[in-house]
């Protein structure tokens, strides 16, 4: 089966550098891949991707050795199911508050016994290889979004589900949750706290931590700390900041006077 690169860059205690993408076409998903991302999330909860324009991006990201994320809209297993049949190698699941809803979403992502993800890997098939329902458990990798202050009060609970390898923190949610501006790097104090307590209590449990970030100087800090996957901006936004440098370095051009055409 092939390798989930998440994985093997946690064995040996790196980071992933992890891309996002809201811009719903393959072309854009291949260049990105293309670009030397560790991975890349298709988000499907925010940005304007339906299923089939994620699974057309799956496929051109699998031109490369990106690995191929997830985030589904909600704690629903028919989409986790579904992603992963496509050839997802990693979900991020918002909205995970209790123990009771870690545990659904581990059982939705493996199959029996250890779960009760259905039978129907049909593009996994393609992108893992034949031995995919063999090791898939070893392989896909699972995160938690842990962005309110119900996850925070079940924290530990969750963290202590056998399954999940990951938690994700949204910090304009969690911002928002804790009576907050959102923001992804400059947030306020209680909330740069709970980020703090969530990555030590995350650490303490063998738990991965991941964190969205808006630049890369904000993912490197974050990184420093302790985080091992750190997502930075998303393609829509990168695109708009290039764009931006473009024409705020095009704006004082010279305007050539244009010629008389005549009259008096």
């Amino acid at each position: 089966m092939r390798e989930n690169r998440i994985r093997t860059i946690w064995k040996t205690g790196g980071a992933v550098l992890n891309g996002w993408l809201a811009i719903p076409t393959a072309f854009s998903a291949e260049t990105m891949a293309h670009q030397g991302w560790d991975s890349l999330t298709i988000d499907l909860q925010h940005g304007i991707v339906d299923y089939q324009a994620a699974v057309n991006m799956l496929t051109a990201i699998s031109t490369t050795d990106t690995v191929p994320v997830v985030r589904v809209p909600w704690l629903d297993p028919g989409i986790l199911m579904k992603v992963l049949d496509a050839g997802a190698y990693a979900v991020i699941c918002p909205m995970v508050n209790t123990r009771e809803d870690a545990e659904k979403l581990v059982a939705a992502t493996h199959y029996q016994p250890r779960g009760t993800r259905s039978f129907g890997p049909v593009r996994a098939l393609l992108y893992g290889g034949e031995d995919y329902p063999k090791h898939a458990y070893d392989t896909i990798v699972v995160f938690a979004m842990i962005e309110t202050r119900q996850a925070l009060e079940n924290l530990d609970d969750i963290l202590s589900v056998k399954g999940l390898d990951a938690i994700y923190i949204g910090p304009s949610d969690l911002s928002l949750a804790l009576g907050c501006t959102p923001a992804f790097d400059d947030v306020d104090k209680p909330v740069a706290e709970a980020i703090d307590r969530i990555l030590a209590r995350a650490g303490e449990h063998g738990v991965v931590a991941g964190i969205h970030n808006g630049t890369p100087e904000a993912a490197l800090r974050r990184i420093e700390k302790g985080f091992q996957f750190v997502t930075v901006s998303s393609d829509a936004r990168l695109m708009a900041a290039g764009a931006k440098q473009v024409v705020a370095k095009m704006a004082g051009r010279a305007v050539k006077p244009m010629p008389a055409r005549g009259g008096t």
